[in-house]
């Protein structure tokens, strides 16, 4: 019995833990005393292994062992022990995030294409203790790229599959068992292994973890759902991440209460655990009420804490024109709840995307004329323009679903005005291949207490051409930001209850961002990879927030 996969260190509180492991034959797999036995979807073998009685603030190092054997960590790891940090006494949190990594090989090829990885470099500057470590880390989607998969994958596919070429998604992954293919390549890498062995992992799936496009517009899915590949492929996408991303983000509580995994550990034949896994698949993209990939986590003391809402803003998604919206009636309501109506106070309310809430406000106004002409303000064929456009440019952030763009800005209002609002409300995104920071304000309400902040992180590693960073620029200077804006409204879009603009970035190298809350006190260090010989760092960009007193502001 071998450690296939992993161990992935997935939900972390005071006094309990619980990490994920994939395995190649099932067994029983033992951490600080706490086991599981493995239960097996498709011929794979994994385990979440629940680990109580930790001790508050602390750290503990752990190792794992199969059928009794150590397999973890290795005899000759070069980073240091796996541990469990459990939350810090003084409630002081730190997030790192960002989104878009590429697997590739780390050689003069790989480097040219796609540049350092900064996750890599970040457990590079972990090992050698140059900085504090994070308290978790999101991955804001695009952990694989099921539509772009790297050489080596390739490889595979066309070994297995040869008799599927001529078809256009002949180098696309098809089905469970190639997706598993593609996390083995992406979580293999030594030092993001035990990276993620040793911080608290958050995840979100977005596009490319299908396909590109996904659910962009009513066009695109009448589209794809009628490929006689769709069916094994949205199966595969579902079922896997449910698999190796989802099942992670839960508490154990929730772990209790989740049908799905209570399935896993009862049924007892393979093949029908593998049939339930399947249909739920199938039914989650068929009717997205059926599941839910959203997911809340509270960070820090219950004095006053973090409070993480994750939105899936792909799965939910409501197409038909006119009624068009980023997440559903019943999806928005969950967050609605989860945002407003929080058990305990909340210093800082992080609102998380893959998709950004705020963009450049030219590619804003773009976006928002899009919309409308496709949707028909400009007749028949001012629609069939507009989809060509959506599709070609990837015109599918927030501000295209205006709908859900309003309730977004309304729910803002909501907290930013209510009886005790957070210090701040912080909007963590990816997807968009730059980085940048943008500052709020919103028209409604007054919230002098409360900081609105946009924090775009991307990518971690898959850098985009040098045309479409001068597209970025373009959009983002005042002249073209007025004209689209003056565009957007000869289509009837009426202008939004928020004014922001972005003050850093962007930037387009690969990098990370690191949150840093305590107590009033929020900062974020924006960080960039760069190769020094053969080592892969972390190089400072920017440290950005705001301390409790006016003298401490940082802005630099």
């Amino acid at each position: 019995m071998e450690l296939r996969l992993g161990p992935l260190l997935r939900y972390v509180d005071e006094t309990r833990a619980t990490v994920w492991v994939e395995t190649s034959t099932p067994g029983e797999v033992e951490i600080l005393g706490h086991r599981a036995r493995t239960w097996s979807v498709h011929g794979h073998h994994y385990a979440l292994v629940r680990i109580e009685g930790l001790t508050p603030d602390s750290e503990t190092p752990y190792e794992v062992r199969l059928d009794g054997s150590k397999v973890w960590p290795p005899e000759d790891e070069p980073y240091g022990p796996s541990l469990i940090r459990t939350p810090r006494g003084d409630g002081t949190f730190r997030l790192t995030f960002g989104s878009c990594r590429r697997s590739a090989p780390f050689d003069a090829k790989g480097y040219k294409e796609f540049g350092p990885d900064a996750l890599v470099a970040l457990a590079e500057r972990m090992a050698a203790g140059i900085d504090e470590p994070p308290d978790a880390i999101l991955l804001l989607g695009d952990q694989v790229y099921a539509d772009d998969p790297s050489d080596a994958v390739l490889e595979k596919l066309r070994s297995a599959h040869g008799g599927r070429q001529g078809s256009e998604v002949a180098d696309e992954i098809g089905n469970f068992e190639e997706y598993t293919w593609l996390y083995d390549d992406a979580w293999t890498t030594p030092a993001v292994r035990w990276l993620f062995s040793t911080v608290p992992l958050c995840m979100l799936l977005d596009d490319h973890d299908l396909r590109d496009d996904w659910n962009t517009s009513l066009t695109w899915r009448r589209w794809v759902t009628s490929q006689p590949w769709w069916r094994d492929r949205v199966v595969g996408a579902y079922a896997s991440y449910w698999v190796y991303q989802h099942l992670g983000n839960l508490s154990p509580e929730q772990l209790d209460q989740d049908p799905t995994y209570r399935a896993m550990l009862a049924i007892e034949k393979d093949d029908e655990r593998t049939a339930y896994l399947d249909s739920f698949a199938w039914t989650a993209d068929e009717d997205p009420a059926s599941t839910r990939w959203s997911f809340v986590r509270d960070f820090g003391d219950a004095t006053g804490g973090v409070r993480l809402v994750a939105i899936d803003s792909r799965c939910s998604r409501q197409l038909e024109p006119g009624e068009r919206a980023m997440v559903d009636a019943y999806e928005w309501e969950w967050v609605r709840h989860r945002t407003v109506e929080a058990s305990r106070p909340i210093h800082h309310l992080l609102l998380a995307s893959t998709l950004p809430f705020l963009l450049a406000p030219g590619l804003h106004h773009l976006e928002g004329w899009d919309e409308a002409i496709s949707s028909g303000a400009w007749g028949p064929r001012g629609a069939r323009i507009g989809e060509k456009i959506r599709q070609g440019m990837d015109l599918e952030h927030w501000a295209s679903f205006r709908k859900s763009f309003d309730d977004v800005t309304g729910l803002l209002a909501e907290v930013a005005g209510g009886e005790d609002p957070p210090e701040s409300i912080l909007m963590l995104s990816g997807d968009v291949h730059c980085s940048y920071l943008a500052e709020a304000r919103l028209l409604a309400v007054d919230h002098p207490g409360t900081a609105i902040r946009q924090l775009t992180m991307s990518p971690f590693r898959n850098p985009v051409p040098r045309h479409i960073q001068w597209a970025n620029h373009l959009l983002d200077k005042r002249w073209m930001t007025n004209l689209l804006h003056r565009l957007a409204r000869s289509a009837g879009v009426p202008d939004v209850a928020a004014d922001w603009r972005i003050t850093h970035g962007p930037w387009f190298g690969n990098g990370a961002m690191t949150l840093t809350l305590s107590g009033a006190d929020w900062s974020v260090d924006v960080d960039h990879a760069e190769l020094r010989g053969e080592r892969q760092l972390l190089s400072r960009t920017l440290t950005y927030g705001r301390l409790d007193s006016p003298s401490k502001r940082l802005m630099s």
